[in-house]
């Protein structure tokens, strides 16, 4: 299946840009796919004691993957994959 990644803030400069087209298998998971951008670009740290850093948004299609089933959220062929830091400020 064929996956739009969009990168944001600092990990769009980690990845070197906005956009990555990648083919997965079906059946591929939010956390198999962090875990293989994290292989790739080691600058890239989307985990804390195995489960998703609670302050990253990973929104899949427009929604935040926390409300779906987190690191275990399906994917589907032409799914869109957004990855935005923490944001701090006040």
């Amino acid at each position: 299946m064929e996956l739009t990644l969009r990168f944001f803030a600092n990990f769009r400069e980690s990845v070197g840009q906005k956009t990555l087209e990648r083919e997965y298998e079906d059946d591929t998971t939010v956390g198999e796919v962090l875990e293989s951008l994290t292989e790739e670009y080691r600058d890239l740290d989307f985990f804390e004691d195995g489960d998703l850093r609670p302050q990253l948004s990973i929104m899949r299609n427009g929604k935040d993957v926390v409300h779906i089933d987190g690191r275990e959220t399906a994917l589907s062929d032409g799914d869109r994959l957004s990855i935005f830091p923490p944001v701090a400020g006040g």
